[in-house]
């Protein structure tokens, strides 16, 4: 649990880092800050699409993952959440603390470094993979504070709930996350890391939380595909 306890520790820290920055800047340069992060994090869910073996994996994941997450009503929970929070420690957000929250949790819990890393971390006591995955998150956050506020840092205790659950049952799971499904989860994640900058760059919004349990899909698809 070390080093998911530092990976949540980097993300508080980048992210108050990335609060103060904000406060000094122009709306102007916020707006173009968050127009580049957009399209850097579309660049980057790309590039974990493209790590799939299968693509209709990745489609039926997606397919399957919407049905449970629209059934579920995942994106309507998830903007609840975010306005109840906002109203209650940040006021000043105008709307972009669920979007900070959930922009900023996906994009630390979905990949291969937190699957593999929160293994390495429960099997073997090896953190290493975590410590250099907290550097790179605490550099996202202050670059997400920067531009959708103080909800980057409610991610931290996703992070640490998802990463720590993985490495107090990493005896458990390790035979089912196979580098097959470790790699398929990564290219599911990766389509929904670009809607989230899609959803970063336009007005309209995607569901993107409705799409959650695509990427826990693979597990049983792996299965049978």
């Amino acid at each position: 649990m070390i080093g998911t306890l530092v990976n949540a520790g980097a993300i508080i820290l980048g992210t108050l880092v990335g609060l103060l920055l904000r406060k000094g800047l122009p709306q102007r340069i916020q707006d173009a800050l968050m127009a580049g992060v957009g399209l850097c994090t579309i660049l980057i869910g790309m590039k974990g699409a493209l790590g799939t073996e299968s693509e209709m994996l990745v489609i039926l994941s997606v397919v399957l993952g919407a049905v449970i997450g629209a059934l579920l009503k995942i994106e309507e929970r998830l903007d609840r959440l975010g306005q109840r929070l906002e109203k209650r420690f940040a006021a000043e957000e105008n709307g972009t603390f669920g979007k900070g929250f959930v922009t900023a949790s996906l994009m630390f819990c979905v990949g291969a470094m937190a699957i593999v890393g929160s293994m390495d971390s429960g099997l073997r006591g090896d953190h290493s993979t975590l410590f250099a995955k907290s550097v790179l998150d605490g550099v996202i956050s202050i670059v997400f504070a920067s531009t959708l506020g103080a909800g980057v840092m409610l991610s931290a205790v996703s992070v640490f709930i998802y990463q720590g659950s993985i490495a107090l049952l990493s005896q458990v799971v390790a035979p089912l996350l196979t580098s097959r499904v470790i790699a398929e989860m990564s290219a599911v994640g990766g389509v929904l890391i670009i809607g989230v900058g899609i959803n970063m760059l336009r007005k309209e919004h995607l569901p993107v939380g409705n799409l959650l349990p695509a990427v826990f899909a693979p597990l049983l698809l792996t299965l049978f595909m």
